[in-house]
């Protein structure tokens, strides 16, 4: 009986130690998953902030946004984009660090045309919290286009900002586009618009990036040999940002705007691309991977951020998306538009040179 209850509790015993081990050994590794947890771009550079032509980061150094724009949130071919699962799709597979939420002004639907202003503001905070939650920076952009002048809809532009501005004070994370395309109207109009909504915005955030419009379409100046932008820029207000656009497949956007770009920066104010495309200015058409190269070297040498047009769908050469693709996220290159399959690639390359910069 004794040997029996001996053998009993030697069985009991290895079993405990067997329990207690197995227990150890498929217990987690807290550190491990902490070491593979994705450092997000915001996490790892913080507020950015302007340093002469510079945007740099939380630290000083030089930083680079390399964004996607959606197209207008105001239409089916904008709107289904912003959700959590596209944007981290943009992240984790293209490399990109942040987005820029593009909503129409004067367009059909749009926040001053008969759009509901409660339901596009409720879009944007969809797009930020997206964002935010990825760790990605995130552009709300006003786009005027149609209506050419900004003073147009200031009063609305005003409140608008106000809004944005109220909400998001306390994050790091949030650029402010003023006016996207200004058309038919002269630098001095646009300083005067962006004076009163800058003063807006500078009333309850102080210190996020705040992105101007310029002439004409965003190209720094009335034409492509003028530079009243760089030659006569906003005072009294820092973290001022110049925005220019370009279209590869457009021969004045080639032929002008690299110089207007490097004189600018000469000039020491600070430019951002918050839009270009591969095509035509129209976003339809033949395009230049050729071009598209040579811009992109150009602005990644000279550290300048730049937000491709557009996160879309819709039946145009500058859609990053096939015409016949439904999927809203997690694209394989199959379902990538030639324009998407080129600037996945390049935006994977600079971030794979960029290493612990990116």
């Amino acid at each position: 009986m004794k040997g029996r209850k001996l053998r009993h509790r030697l069985t009991a015993l290895l079993l405990a130690f067997a329990m207690i081990f197995t227990a150890v050994a498929v217990q987690p590794n807290c550190d491990a998953f902490a070491a593979t947890k994705v450092k997000t771009p915001v996490a790892t550079h913080g507020r950015l902030s302007v340093k002469g032509a510079d945007l740099v980061d939380a630290k000083g150094k030089k930083f680079q946004l390399r964004g996607i724009s959606t197209h207008g949130i105001n239409w089916d071919v904008g709107y289904p984009y912003v959700n959590k699962a596209a944007f981290k799709t943009l992240r984790d597979d293209w490399g990109v660090n942040a987005v820029r939420l593009a909503m129409y002004t004067s367009e059909y639907n749009g926040y001053c045309a008969g759009g509901s202003k409660a339901a596009l503001r409720n879009q944007i905070y969809k797009g930020v919290k997206y964002a935010t939650d990825l760790g990605m920076y995130v552009i709300i952009d006003w786009h005027i286009l149609n209506d050419g002048n900004p003073m147009t809809q200031v009063a609305e532009a005003r409140r608008f900002f106000a809004t944005m501005a109220k909400k998001y004070k306390k994050q790091k994370n949030i650029i402010y586009e003023i006016c996207n395309e200004p058309n038919g109207c002269d630098w001095k109009t646009v300083k005067r618009y962006a004076s009163q909504v800058i003063k807006v915005i500078r009333k309850y955030d102080k210190k996020a990036i705040v992105v101007v419009g310029t002439p004409t379409w965003s190209q720094l100046g009335s034409d492509g040999t003028h530079n009243e932008v760089a030659d006569n820029p906003i005072k009294g207000y820092k973290n001022i940002m110049y925005s220019l656009h370009f279209y590869a497949n457009e021969w004045s956007h080639n032929q002008y705007l690299p110089a207007k770009l490097a004189y600018a920066r000469k000039k020491g104010i600070a430019v951002i691309v918050t839009e270009f495309g591969m095509s035509a200015a129209s976003g339809d058409g033949g395009i230049s991977k050729a071009y598209t190269g040579k811009w992109l070297t150009r602005l990644n040498k000279a550290n300048v951020s730049y937000f491709c047009w557009s996160l879309s769908n819709k039946n145009e050469s500058c859609s990053l998306l096939s015409s016949k693709t439904k999927k809203t996220s997690r694209w394989k290159t199959t379902e990538l538009s030639a324009a998407g399959r080129y600037i996945r690639a390049k935006y994977r390359a600079r971030k794979k040179a960029l290493g612990s910069r990116a």
